[in-house]
């Protein structure tokens, strides 16, 4: 049987870690993970930066557009 201390068992009767152990396993699966990470060459990172800020200049055009074009609309119609 196994030791209170450590285990439990959940509402299907199969054994679990308890909750220290739980947050021991998931900091170890976090540490793994983050050790699979590639970090961007300063190249990438930069043409990236430039596609960002050329997407949010464009983005901010057309709402600014969409805005100014639905005022004039709103403006033409209540006067």
């Amino acid at each position: 049987m196994a030791n209170k201390a450590t285990t439990t068992t959940d509402d299907e009767g199969e054994l679990k870690p308890n909750f220290f152990m739980r947050i021991g396993l998931f900091i170890k699966q976090i540490i793994v993970e983050l050790r699979k990470v590639v970090a961007p060459t300063r190249g990438e990172l930069f043409r990236w930066t430039v596609a960002v800020l050329i997407f949010v200049v464009l983005l901010m055009i057309f709402v600014t557009a969409l805005d100014f074009g639905l005022g004039k609309l709103v403006f033409l119609i209540f006067g």
